[in-house]
């Protein structure tokens, strides 16, 4: 182990050397090199810079300390950034993993205990779920991160609140720019992006269509992603119109392996999931509206969305349907005012959101193809789906409201305080009621009052310390409520949510002119922690159930150390997370690690840059993680590293971009993510073998 290390620490070494040798290094670029001027909008309230929060936040400007990058998915975007983990799946039927301080880590599917929004219109379900494969990246300017409890403000999430921005669109009459990628395993990325102002209006958008055959045996994927927004002024109000939209035909799903088929061919699928030939496809468009009027003392802000998603998944346990239907909308009120002679900033709102899904359960007989005789569960021959094994309408509703205060005690003093009500509605409609099925539709209501308080100390203009003690309230979604391990149906009623409250403490800003910081200390406290497991008999289905309580124990730290045209960005999170009363099974696993988060972790970018070029090198170092509640298995640790070159150029009005990378630079072989508490040891979800693309992008703009 030690002379692995050794050689990738020389043959990094030798990497950096080639890079500073050749007229490679940097663009033009302003994005984050200060925290004090960035105003951040996640925390709700009334307009904070960085430092002027007391939570923990993060704030990217989309390829700015990290350039070069392909847009693919939230994994490459949210590196970097102390306590959030984003890991690739190498699975196109399943978005990346996110977590934030370990929440997260459960999700088989999707993102849960996160809230994600785009222009501040969520893209969380009411339930929880956060469907991702729709959010196209490649028109976000801005990535606002807040870490740590956020019931207080967003509602039924524990780990945090990721909001992405649009950038701003170009103040000429139309900017276009075109971009394709290349890589291995056949991947192909196509990119129009447009934008203007043409006269009182603006707008931005975007289209791309995505193909590759995937890293994996049965990992093939085609897409199609396309966002628009267009802003304009009436009434005294800001309006903008924002449409997102994706049409996904194909994305296999090669499932997990084992540890010794993992490390035997890592390319290699599940040989449930190739048999039962897992996939799913996916119709997906949101539209939304939002309005802002702004004076000198007050802000007002309106908002309403609505979207539909088909979705056809063949998984090896059922093939599910869904069609759905969402809605919502918000209102928020922000102003100032003096009182008892303290400058006061005061919130408040109100989001509704409703979600309406028509569920069908259908046998699985793929691996019955072709049928020599028609069976009970397989009528068909040559149909991959069988009998409805379940028919029924799912309907979540949620509303919250929340208010909220700033006072400013003196000139570097602080404090805040906001305190949110939740309520969240499920409800099953069954529609197989019949003698042999009996009607399993049922009702229940889920909520919480959620406080959160907050100081912060300004040091001086470039450093801030801050306390906080948060609140955070996590429903069970839909479909971690109706999956029974018994194999009854309905609504769960002995699945409860989860409950937290969090004391943080932390400090932020520049050290001279060299060091950007950014460091926090966390102590959180969970009651019912939602756990996943699954049992042999389930083929892959998971199920879930409350832990007793749990303390999770953490440090971060992470920023930006720059000397000239050379950077180093760093991210470290040290992660003791336990369960402290746990009991299931006759087991007790008290004392017990909570899997599926490495208790250290770290990652770096080396970046340079000179005039029109970069080169950067990136390395991640994660520990080895336990699998499941019982301990008695760890993944391996692992260091991966990632390397890419590019160059700008301007010719005859035309600019343009080469890129040129490489993921897993000494072709290590790693799970990027696990599936926790999986059965027959299906914990490992390889991460690609060494893979190499480039991408060329033109561009140019047209003048009013």
């Amino acid at each position: 182990m030690m002379t692995t290390r050794r050689m990738q620490t020389g043959a990094l070494a030798v990497t950096v050397f080639l890079f500073s040798a050749a007229p490679v290094a940097a663009q033009q670029d302003t994005g984050v090199t200060t925290l004090k001027p960035v105003v951040v909008t996640v925390t709700r309230g009334s307009a904070r810079t960085i430092l002027g929060s007391p939570f923990a936040i993060s704030v990217i400007q989309s390829d700015s300390a990290r350039p070069g990058q392909r847009h693919t998915s939230v994994d490459e975007a949210l590196a970097l950034i102390p306590g959030v983990t984003t890991v690739s799946r190498n699975n196109p039927a399943q978005d990346p993993r996110l977590s934030i301080r370990g929440f997260g880590a459960r999700s088989a599917f999707g993102v849960r205990g996160i809230r994600v929004l785009r222009d501040g219109i969520p893209i969380t379900l009411p339930d929880g779920q956060t469907p991702l494969d729709y959010v196209s990246l490649e028109s976000v300017g801005q990535i606002e991160v807040l870490r740590g409890a956020a019931s207080a403000l967003y509602g039924n999430a524990s780990g945090g609140v990721v909001d992405l921005r649009s950038r701003e669109p170009s103040a000429t009459a139309l900017d276009f720019e075109a971009k394709q990628w290349f890589g291995s395993d056949a991947m192909s990325r196509s990119v129009i992006s447009f934008s203007g102002a043409p006269g009182r209006a603006t707008y931005l958008g975007d289209v791309t269509y995505a193909r590759s055959d995937g890293s994996r045996i049965h990992s093939a994927q085609r897409s199609t992603t396309g966002f628009a927004r267009v802003g304009f002024r009436g009434g005294g109000f800001d309006i903008a119109l924002t449409g997102m939209g994706l049409r996904n035909p194909l994305a296999e799903n090669p499932g997990a392996l084992t540890i010794d088929e993992m490390r035997d061919d890592p390319r290699m699928s599940d040989a449930l999931s190739l048999r039962r030939n897992a996939r799913k496809a996916v119709t997906q468009l949101q539209i939304g509206a939002s309005a802002l009027r702004n004076t000198s003392q007050s802000e007002l802000s309106f908002s309403v969305f609505g979207g539909a998603r088909s979705l056809d998944n063949p998984l090896t346990f059922a093939v599910v349907e869904v069609g759905r239907h969402t809605w919502g909308g918000s209102v928020a009120f922000r102003g100032r005012r003096d009182f008892l002679g303290l400058r006061n900033s005061f919130a408040a709102g109100l989001d509704v959101q409703t979600q309406n899904d028509l569920r069908k359960n259908f046998s699985v007989c793929a691996d019955t193809i072709p049928l020599t005789a028609p069976t009970s569960t397989c009528p068909i021959p040559g149909e991959d789906r069988g009998v409805v094994t379940l028919a029924q309408r799912e309907l979540v509703s949620s509303a919250g409201f929340y208010i909220g205060d700033d006072v400013q005690i003196s000139e570097r003093l602080t404090a805040a305080a906001s305190i949110r009500a939740d309520r969240v509605r499920f409800e099953v409609e069954d529609n197989m009621v019949s003698a042999a099925n009996p009607d399993d539709s049922g009702v229940r209501t889920l909520g919480a009052v959620s406080p959160v308080v907050g100081v912060i100390a300004r040091l001086g203009r470039a450093q801030s310390l801050y306390s906080n003690f948060s609140t955070a309230f996590e429903t069970p979604t839909a479909t971690e409520l109706g999956n029974h391990a018994d194999g009854t149906a309905g609504i769960n009623p002995d699945l409860d949510p989860q409950h937290s409250y969090t004391i943080e403490v932390g400090a932020k800003g520049w050290a001279g002119t060299l060091l950007r910081y950014d460091v926090a200390v966390f102590d959180t406290h969970v009651r019912d922690e939602l756990v996943p497991f699954e049992i042999p008999a389930s083929n892959g289905r998971r199920f879930f159930r409350n832990a007793g309580r749990t303390r999770r124990r953490g440090a971060e730290a992470g920023g930006e150390l720059t000397k000239g045209s050379i950077s180093l960005l760093f991210a470290y999170g040290y992660s003791h997370f336990r369960f402290t009363t746990y009991e299931s099974n006759e087991m007790n696993f008290a004392g017990n690690e909570i899997p599926g988060v490495p208790r250290h972790r770290l990652q770096t970018a080396l970046r340079l840059r000179m005039r029109e070029s970069f080169a950067l090198l990136e390395n991640e170092v994660s520990g080895r993680t336990y699998v499941d509640d019982a301990n008695t298995t760890r993944a391996p640790g692992y260091a991966v590293t990632n390397a890419r070159i590019g160059s700008n150029f301007l010719l005859s009005g035309v600019r343009g971009t080469v890129v040129i990378g490489v993921q897993n630079l000494f072709d290590r072989i790693y799970a990027s993510s696990l599936a926790v508490n999986a059965a027959r040891g299906k914990y490992y979800e390889p991460a690609s073998p060494r893979s190499l693309y480039t991408g060329v992008s033109v561009g140019a703009g047209i003048a009013r």
